[in-house]
Parts: structure tokens; C-alpha cells; sequence
């Protein structure tokens, strides 16, 4: 009796730690790595209408290597955020999918230097966020430029040209990619202001299953509500 009482105890402290392990219902893993990261928190989080939802979180002591866990039930864009007690916004987005995503950064530049690899999704979130950067950074020269020329161009028109080229490429790019994710979600968030002619045109080239997915809802929604509020 003694020797089977063993046995079943063995099995059963094997059958915790293996449950302990991992989260058994979560299909997203986020394999993270900060470098000279010793002491503080990771939260993976998520935008849900107007609250913050914490995912999953982990203590970091002395390991600079880390995963977390969830259960995604559509592609989305969650966050990862480093709290070190110091009083600085510490964290970098990302569009995840099922499966595995990597994040590798360091303390000091967490926000900036944050290298992501993973979800189809999030390599067309970068394709298009190196172009915006592109066009930035052309527009920063011309500010400058106007500024040392003495140009009549004033800072509230090289603004307004700013936005502009903003928006055009972001509904172009957009129409570019009407089976992902990404474009539904970039005519929300990126260009809000925009005209519901640019934002409908935006979701009817979107395929099937795009409409369906959470940021093509949240799209139709969102015309919805502004061709409700203009008729009003």
C-alpha cells in the first residue's frame, strides 16, 4: 500500500507541475528578451473599448528572458508593457495572431528599439509604418529647410500638407491590403477624421472574412455611427 500510495503521489505532483507549466487553453506565446533587464514586471495587455485588460504578467528577477501567455480569439493588437518602478511609460505594441510572437529590446530604449517577429499582420503594420517614418522624416527636412529659407510657408501649412500626405497613404495603402487585418484597423485608429466616402470605399474592398474580423466590425461601426451623426 505504501508503495502505490508513492506511485499515485509521484504522478499526481507530476501532473501539477505539468498544468502549472503553461496556461493549457492559451494559443499566443509571447517570447520576450530585454536586455540588462533584472528586476521588475511584463504585463501583456489589451485595449478593450476604454479599459486596459491585463492578459497575463510575470516578476522578472536576475532573468532577462521571458513568455507570456493568452488566449486569443481573433488577430488583434496587444501590448507589452515594462514597469520597473521608475516612473516611465515603458512599452511597445504589435498586431498578434495564434502562435508565437518574439520581442527583443533593452532597458534603456525599451519603446524605440523594440524588434518584433511574428504574425503576418504585424509584417504589414511595419511595411507600413517604415514608409509613414519615410514621409516624417521628409517632412521634418522641408519644415527646416522653409524655416532657415525664410519661406512663406508657415508651420500651420506645412502641417496641414503633413496630415494630408498622411492620410492619402494611408487610405491608399489600406485598399493596397484588403485581406488583412491591418487595413480595417489603420482607417480607425490612423486616419479618424477622414470622410466616411474614403472609410466606406476602405470596407467594401475588404474580403469576407476581413469584415467579420474584429477591426473590420469595429470599421463598420464606426461608419455607421459618423453617417447617423451627419444626417442628424
Amino acid at each position: 500500500m505504501t508503495k502505490i500510495f508513492k506511485f499515485l503521489s509521484l504522478i499526481t505532483l507530476v501532473l501539477l507541475q505539468t498544468s502549472c507549466g503553461k496556461d493549457t487553453d492559451s494559443n499566443f506565446t509571447l517570447k520576450g528578451y530585454v536586455k540588462g533587464l533584472k528586476k521588475g514586471t511584463v504585463y501583456l495587455q489589451k485595449q478593450q473599448d476604454s479599459i486596459i485588460v491585463i492578459l497575463d504578467s510575470l516578476e522578472i528577477n536576475g532573468n532577462s528572458n521571458f513568455e507570456l501567455h493568452t488566449d486569443l480569439k481573433e488577430p488583434e493588437i496587444l501590448t507589452l508593457k515594462l514597469d520597473q518602478n521608475d516612473n516611465q511609460e515603458n512599452w511597445v505594441s504589435f498586431f498578434a495572431d495564434s502562435g508565437v510572437t518574439e520581442v527583443k529590446s533593452n532597458t534603456k530604449l525599451f519603446n524605440f528599439n523594440a524588434k518584433v517577429k511574428g504574425s503576418k499582420q504585424q509584417e504589414v503594420l511595419e511595411k507600413y509604418l517604415s514608409t509613414l517614418l519615410k514621409l516624417n522624416n521628409r517632412n521634418l527636412d522641408a519644415l527646416q529647410s522653409n524655416f532657415e529659407s525664410n519661406s512663406n510657408t508657415s508651420f500651420s501649412e506645412q502641417q496641414q500638407k503633413s496630415l494630408k500626405q498622411k492620410y492619402t497613404y494611408t487610405i491608399q495603402f489600406a485598399l493596397n491590403h484588403p485581406d488583412s487585418e491591418v487595413a480595417p484597423y489603420l482607417a480607425v485608429y490612423e486616419i479618424p477624421n477622414t470622410t466616411v466616402k474614403y472609410l466606406d470605399t476602405i470596407y467594401n474592398t475588404l474580403t469576407p472574412k476581413i469584415k467579420e474580423s474584429k477591426y473590420g466590425r469595429l470599421l463598420k461601426e464606426t461608419i455607421d455611427l459618423r453617417v447617423a451623426t451627419e444626417n442628424n
